[in-house]
């Protein structure tokens, strides 16, 4: 045999090249499928406490991808507005307002929350590699400017959903097959009225605020909307190998101001009980006119006044939780139509003719509300409002109705 130069072939070196192949094949084949493929990245879901501004009661987090040649850790934050855009507040108000992803060094985000002294932890992913990658790439493809926006609503399409929903869309559906038909019992009211329990205005906006929608018993995966809550679900699901998904834990901060607030039982009675206490009040306080009236004039201001903003978030903006509100019996904004009639006693006059019949038909109006509490199929979890100001409203009409003019 000859080569085509005319040399003789030395058959060591020959064989030596398809040696060296044959030996670097069954290393790759011994080798497991995963050192085969490009490293993965690795996935973290990054869980931020409650802070004390009214936008941080809910808490917050964010997906943590960390690049595995170079070791950065980048957060992929859903949490970010900016305030200065055309129309932020009337989109605010029509509850139209647009979030952004943005992505930034890990220590960057941290910054912002050790400075508040709010606990953020740490839960990383074992996820398939294909499923990693899948969900790196998604990730920065929906940070990039044009992709970035998305409509937040607090419920629905927030940063916590956002993350739920990212994690879900790499898993191939398995997270929300796990999630979806299990429930606690929790509410869209019950979560959002512990979380704003310390702040009583934004605690006191939401229970008002709310309609029927919020009172429907949520499934594991709805209840994600709050930060904690998908934290808690994270623990409990499985990966495509049916091991736990969260492969490990760990503390990032210390929190350092007041813990989230815990779950506490609702009782109406003590509700009742101030309403019937204001009620045998009024009724014995029913032969001086301008007295209840000074009681009647700011309750039917502020009756008035909220009545007509759950109006406006009925008819004309697109928070649907505050849809339908069944308070609007008790918040009537027919009580604004009272406060001649309030102005005329207080000035020891006669009210108007039309006075008697509001005030009348104010109380009827809520005793329609209290009727509707035992009849709805999607009752609206508003029984302590009704034991507060129906005996209210009744007692009212009783001292000031039957008064001659």
């Amino acid at each position: 045999m000859r080569l085509h130069d005319g040399r003789r072939p030395r058959w060591p070196a020959v064989l030596a090249r398809p040696l060296a192949w044959m030996l670097v094949l069954a290393m790759l084949l011994a080798m497991p499928p995963l050192a085969l493929a490009a490293a993965a990245p690795r996935i973290g879901v990054m869980t931020m406490q409650p802070g004390e501004v009214f936008f941080e009661r809910f808490g917050h987090d964010a997906i943590v991808v960390v690049d595995p040649d170079s070791g950065e850790a980048v957060s992929y934050n859903f949490g970010f507005f900016d305030p200065s855009e055309p129309d932020f507040l009337s989109r605010f108000i029509r509850g139209e307002m647009m979030y952004h992803l943005v992505a930034l060094p890990a220590t960057q985000d941290l910054a912002q929350y050790q400075a508040a002294g709010r606990g953020v932890s740490m839960q990383w992913l074992d996820l398939e590699p294909d499923q990693a990658r899948a969900l790196a790439a998604l990730l920065a493809e929906r940070a990039r400017p044009e992709n970035s926006r998305y409509r937040y609503d607090y419920f629905t399409a927030n940063c916590a959903t956002q993350v739920r929903d990212a994690l879900d869309t790499a898993m191939g559906g398995a997270l929300k097959a796990q999630l979806a038909g299990r429930s606690r019992g929790n509410t869209y009211r019950s979560e959002a009225v512990r979380l704003a329990s310390p702040a009583p205005w934004m605690w006191l906006g939401f229970d008002l605020g709310l309609g029927p929608y919020a009172d429907r018993a949520l499934s594991r995966w709805e209840e994600a909307f709050v930060p904690m809550r998908l934290a808690d679900s994270l623990r409990e699901a499985r990966n495509r190998q049916g091991r736990p998904l969260v492969q490990s834990e760990q503390e990032l901060l210390p929190h350092l101001i007041a813990p989230e607030p815990v779950e506490a039982p609702r009782r109406w009675w003590p509700w009742l009980l101030a309403g019937l206490s204001l009620a045998t009040a009024i009724f014995a306080a029913r032969r001086r006119p301008r007295l209840l009236a000074g009681f009647a004039l700011p309750l039917w201001l502020l009756c008035g006044l909220a009545g007509a903003l759950l109006v406006f978030l009925w008819g004309f903006t697109a928070h649907q939780a505050g849809w339908a509100n069944r308070n609007l019996f008790l918040l009537s904004p027919l009580c604004l139509l009272l406060l001649p009639g309030a102005i005329a006693l207080l000035r020891r006059r006669v009210p108007g003719r039309l006075f008697r019949p509001l005030l009348w038909a104010v109380a009827a109006i809520a005793m329609l509300g209290w009727i509707l509490q035992w009849l709805s199929l999607q009752p609206q979890y508003n029984l302590s409002w009704i034991a507060l100001l129906l005996p209210v409203h009744v007692a009212l009409a009783l001292a000031l109705g039957r008064r001659s003019r």
